[in-house]
């Protein structure tokens, strides 16, 4: 992560956000367009936090001039960009998504605004790297305005119960069972599994088979963001 901000103070409290997360690290703060490129150029990031108002250049132009950059050299790795500015106007917000950033959050926010995007940025870099052919709700995912766990849930499925499932995967990062998510969430067996396929449908879960005693394989769930 590569943090520009014309503010000293606002470049270090975002860098603090970004480093309190896990597989997240900060390899620069930076508070002006020639200092982003130059270090960019140096670290290859792979997501910048991007300000608008920069007092050489605008942040819409510091991530094209990256994107040329990608162009001109096919060993250069993609970066993304989440745009993090006091920028209202529709214009800009609309020059940044034609530029190809990956968000846009409005100052002031909160921590917990940034890491969500963070972990969404993340997450469809991830997903990206596995595909191989897509699938149109791969696709649907991927071009979405918002993250994947703001979408309406299907019928039967409760809000509440989602989230306490996905808290519980959260917690195991090595994955766990619908009996062992089950037991955790004092949930019926059935109902975690609902929920754990509906992750696993979206893209949210990753599934592999675990072998127990009894020889006969389990099906084991990854939460994957």
């Amino acid at each position: 992560m590569l943090v520009v901000d014309d503010d000293f103070m606002v470049a270090k409290l975002h860098g603090r956000y970004v480093s309190e997360m896990d597989g997240f690290e900060v390899v620069g703060l930076v508070h002006n367009g020639a200092e982003a490129l130059r270090a960019a150029e140096h670290h290859r990031p792979d997501l910048v936090l991007l300000d608008i108002y920069l007092p050489d250049m605008d942040g819409i132009a510091v991530l094209r001039e990256l994107r040329a950059a990608e162009e001109r050299d096919a060993t250069r790795t993609s970066v993304d960009a989440l745009f993090i500015t006091a920028a209202r106007d529709a214009g800009v917000i609309r020059a940044a998504l034609r530029a190809g950033a990956v968000h846009y959050l409005i100052k002031p926010f909160s921590r917990s605004a940034l890491q969500e995007q963070l972990r969404h940025a993340a997450s469809l870099r991830t997903r990206l790297d596995r595909l191989g052919e897509a699938r149109q709700q791969d696709v649907d995912q991927i071009f979405g305005t918002r993250p994947p766990g703001s979408r309406e849930l299907p019928k039967g499925l409760a809000a509440h119960t989602a989230q306490l499932v996905e808290r519980t995967l959260r917690r195991h990062e090595e994955g766990l069972s619908a009996t062992q998510c089950a037991d955790e969430g004092a949930l019926s067996r059935v109902s975690a599994r609902r929920y754990l396929e509906y992750f696993a449908d979206t893209g949210r879960a990753e599934v592999t088979l675990r072998y127990g005693g009894t020889g006969r394989p389990e099906r084991c769930y990854r939460w994957v963001g």
